[in-house]
């Protein structure tokens, strides 16, 4: 099943300039541009996936398409990747229009605050207003979730998903710790070295490099994974990271109250970045929410090897929204 759905399922890939800056968009489905459809055959609803850092949406095209294989193909399914974190290929166009709002830039755009208004001026640019939609959330893209429900009320999101969220205290937890003194502190170190190491290096050696290592995970992708060894791309995750050790730390109690019956929280057991004590947390404040903990013991990383148990998962938590838009058509 899983290597028909890698076959089957058309994925479209695009760089757009959002936010003056240049940003990969995966599609999953035969819809590439929404406003070009006409209003009689165009999706009602659009499935968004926000990745977590690093945001090599890439990663994400699996699920992507095991979700939309889950859904029967009913609506399109999108990634999209953080500002700053995917470079287009030489040979790629990137589309803008010059009347484009996307084409201003925003300030500290590879910032938390920045990635989160990337997210909305996408949203806003590229989806119809009467467009339905569904948020799946990743890790920090929980907390993007969160802040586009805060800051967007207008828009029409009916679900959100938020799959291993750190949501709160991120420097605290065990990973955390390692990671704040390294992103916070040492993180020019970490940004010269990548530069010394990896500037030099051919594109065929980083290419030869991340199949080696793609091949040793057992994993495929049909996109470009330069990205994953340009110090440019790393350094903004690096920044992100640093942001989100400073910035994460107090979950938004109002935002979630305000829109709990929208969310589904999805918590795991072996999570480093996101440990059981959150869940039961939640648990505590929230008893009439749909807090989940992992069961099968996936892993935060679930795109590398679970990504097919996630997509079932999702499609079932969607059955009774997606059976709302189905008979309202």
């Amino acid at each position: 099943m899983e290597s028909e759905v890698k076959e089957e399922v058309p994925v479209h890939e695009e760089f757009i300039l959002c936010g003056g800056v240049e940003t990969q968009v995966l599609k999953c489905g035969p819809w590439t541009d929404l406003f070009k459809d006409p209003s009689a055959t165009r999706p009602k609803l659009l499935i968004f996936i926000i990745t977590g850092n690093p945001g090599f949406s890439m990663f994400y095209v699996p699920f992507a398409k095991a979700l939309y294989s889950a859904i029967n193909r009913r609506f399109p399914v999108w990634v999209i990747s953080h500002a700053g974190q995917v470079v287009a290929p030489k040979d790629k166009k990137i589309l803008a229009t010059p009347d484009d709002p996307n084409a201003q830039e925003i300030k500290d755009i590879y910032g938390l605050s920045g990635q989160i208004e990337h997210k909305l001026a996408f949203l806003r640019t590229h989806v119809p207003k009467e467009t339905k939609l569904v948020l799946i959330g990743h890790s920090i893209g929980s907390y993007i979730c969160l802040q586009i429900l805060k800051h967007a009320p207008e828009m029409p999101i009916i679900r959100a998903c938020l799959l291993f969220p750190t949501i709160e205290r991120m420097s605290e937890t065990p990973n955390g710790r390692i990671a704040t003194p390294l992103l916070c502190w040492l993180r020019y170190a970490l940004y010269a070295s990548s530069y010394l190491l990896l500037k030099p290096c051919p594109e065929t050696v980083k290419s030869w490099l991340i199949r080696m290592v793609l091949q040793r995970m057992n994993l495929q992708s049909e996109h470009s994974l330069l990205s994953l060894l340009e110090p440019f791309c790393l350094a903004n995750a690096a920044y992100l990271g640093g942001q989100e050790m400073m910035q994460v730390v107090k979950r938004d109690n109002e935002t979630i109250k305000e829109h709990l019956s929208k969310l589904t929280f999805y918590y795991g057991t072996i999570d480093r970045w996101c440990p059981t004590q959150y869940y039961e947390d939640m648990k505590k404040d929230f008893p009439e929410g749909d807090i989940r903990l992992c069961e099968k013991k996936i892993p935060h990383a679930f795109v590398l090897y679970s990504h097919q148990d996630m997509a079932d998962m999702v499609a079932d938590w969607l059955k009774d929204d997606l059976a709302k838009i189905d008979a309202a058509e």
